[in-house]
C-alpha cells in the first residue's frame, strides 16, 4: 500500500510518499520521497508567524511539493 502523508504546521508544509508492506503490526515501511517547505524566511520580518500569509504560502507550495514527491 502506498501512503501519501501531508502535514502542515503554522509555518511548514511537508509531504512524504511511504510504502507499507505486510500486515500490522509486523509491516515494514519504506520512504520513497519526502519534501519540506519552511516559511521562516517569509515571516522573519514580522517577528513571528502572520496567519493570513502562512495560509497563502501553504496553498502556493503544496502542489509543487506534491509534484516533487510523486
Amino acid at each position: 500500500m502506498l501512503i501519501l502523508s501531508i502535514e502542515t504546521s503554522c509555518d511548514e508544509t511537508a509531504l512524504s510518499l511511504i510504502e507499507a508492506k505486510g500486515e500490522f503490526p509486523t509491516a515494514t515501511y519504506e520512504i520513497h520521497a519526502d519534501a519540506l517547505w519552511s516559511q521562516i524566511d517569509v515571516h522573519r520580518e514580522y517577528g513571528g508567524v502572520f496567519p493570513a500569509l502562512a495560509k497563502r504560502e501553504h496553498a502556493a507550495i503544496i502542489v509543487p511539493l506534491l509534484e516533487k514527491v510523486m
